[in-house]
């Protein structure tokens, strides 16, 4: 590679002094959110905490919602990093603790703790991406967003589903699946939910919402009363979850650990 060539393909001065203040404004905004919540985040009071007018944020991201946009894809990339964090630490494989009488715990039990840590450290982050909606925000279409839930959403497919053959889970014992449903999972993506099959994406969507709700009553403070218990609850539950999502995929469960 030529020096021009080298040089050509290097951020310009003026592109890193862009980055660098993007970078600095979603730390400040993510700092707002940390004190005051996702509902009550002000452009004006993060331009101000900045030293910066509003007009000034505006030429790095021009409305309120192109910020949370990128405050949501940033928490959502977070999130997924400390779930991939959490398996690379365990070794890849199901190797992440032991339970009861040192049975080593499965990779996806492993990926959900780590999502619940994730949660807990950052619970207004955690909230902008499942407390309530901010009014008048949508999200863009096959945005940064969607791709990010897509990351976080392949990590614990593999985790859930590695080792079993598409045949056995195409054959999973699911109660039967509308037409519309089925038709509904063929035309997802094939970067998401789009590669497995109806009755592969309902067991997945279930555990979702199983491990999120969890999770949501956690942060949102509906579970205090286990005091030191919730974790304890939290890795039965995954592991209770797991074991009924394997039995229901045709073949030995124990052949995908």
């Amino acid at each position: 590679m030529s020096a021009e060539t080298h040089a050509a393909q290097q951020p310009t001065l003026r592109q890193r002094r862009r980055a660098a203040a993007t970078q600095e404004i979603l730390e400040a905004a993510e700092h707002h959110i940390a004190e005051h919540g996702p509902h009550a985040m002000s452009l004006r009071a993060i331009a101000r905490g900045l030293g910066m007018t509003v007009q000034a944020l505006y030429h790095y991201f021009p409305n309120r919602d192109a910020l949370v946009t990128a405050l949501i894809a940033k928490a959502y990339d977070d999130l997924a990093a400390a779930v991939q964090a959490a398996v690379d630490d365990a070794g890849g494989g199901a190797a992440g603790g032991a339970v009861g009488g040192g049975t080593a715990v499965p990779r996806l039990v492993v990926a959900a703790e780590g999502y619940r840590r994730w949660a807990i450290a950052h619970p207004e982050r955690f909230q902008l991406l499942y407390g309530a909606p901010l009014r008048d925000y949508e999200a863009p279409v096959e945005g940064p967003t969607t791709q990010a839930v897509r990351r976080m959403s392949g990590i614990f497919q593999s985790a859930m589903f590695d080792g079993f053959t598409p045949e056995q889970l195409a054959a999973a014992d699911t109660p039967a699946l509308t037409p519309s449903f089925q038709a509904f999972v063929r035309h997802l993506p094939s970067d998401g939910l789009g590669d497995l099959s109806p009755q592969a994406a309902a067991l997945f969507l279930s555990a979702w919402g199983h491990l999120t709700g969890l999770v949501v009553l956690e942060v949102f403070g509906h579970t205090g009363f286990m005091a030191e218990h919730q974790a304890e609850v939290f890795r039965f539950s995954m592991l209770n979850m797991l074991d009924d999502t394997h039995r229901r995929i045709r073949g030995a469960a124990g052949d995908a650990e």
